[in-house]
């Protein structure tokens, strides 16, 4: 069983930082609490390192509002200071929102609230919302997510439990907010995939640019997970 470690940061990655990597995001931080001078726990071994680890990787090209990390701060710091020292050690796009102890593992985490950006240049189309309604009307709508550990070369997923809640709404005559709500591990749901299905069954509806924001994190109960 993996150790719950004892201290969390809660950070925004935006902007430029959006196109940071997983595993370049974690080097980031391992960096940044070098810079600031906080001494974090080692992992133990030949080839040690400052241990840090994101609750959930985030997508290459997605933003979010509500990253956790995790760590063990070694040093006798308040942690209400830790956030203005790693922001000023960390590039731009990457901030710390807050620092404090852990008190759940981040096998709670149940779902995600997003906020989903959908352009289109000539205008948004007519029905959207009924077409999207009538997507998830069905009792199961099964499709394929790639996966590496199948031997098909995909796994096959129903949509329909793991969409919780959505809503749409117009901003401005071009651009649509879609907000939902849907399943983040065991298994999770990226809401790009949804997107994807939808606009494979209406194709006319297919946005010409679409932004991925991670809003908030929940546990089973409907709590904001920390």
């Amino acid at each position: 069983m993996a150790k719950m470690h004892a201290h969390r940061l809660l950070y925004e990655k935006t902007g430029r930082a959006i196109y940071i990597s997983h595993l370049d995001t974690m080097a980031q931080f391992q960096r940044a609490f070098f810079r600031a001078g906080l001494e974090i726990w080692q992992t133990e071994g030949y080839n040690r390192h400052a241990y840090v680890s994101i609750a959930l990787p985030l997508s290459l090209g997605f933003s979010s509002r509500c990253e956790i990390l995790e760590f063990d701060l070694v040093s006798k710091v308040p942690l209400g200071e830790v956030p203005a020292l790693l922001n000023r050690a960390l590039p731009e796009g990457l901030r710390v929102l807050s620092c404090y102890e852990a008190e759940r593992p981040f096998k709670q985490i149940r779902t995600l609230d997003w906020f989903i950006s959908l352009d289109y240049d000539s205008g948004i189309p007519e029905d959207v919302e009924t077409a999207f309604r009538s997507f998830l009307s069905p009792e199961h709508l099964i499709v394929r997510k790639p996966s590496k550990k199948s031997k098909k070369g995909y796994t096959e997923l129903d949509l329909i439990p793991m969409v919780h809640r959505w809503s749409m709404e117009p901003a401005g005559e071009r651009q649509l907010i879609l907000r939902c709500n849907l399943a983040a591990q065991e298994p999770s749901l990226n809401p790009q995939l949804l997107m994807e299905a939808f606009t494979a069954r209406y194709p006319a509806l297919t946005p010409d640019f679409a932004r991925y924001c991670r809003e908030e994190v929940f546990q089973e109960n409907g709590e904001i997970f920390r």
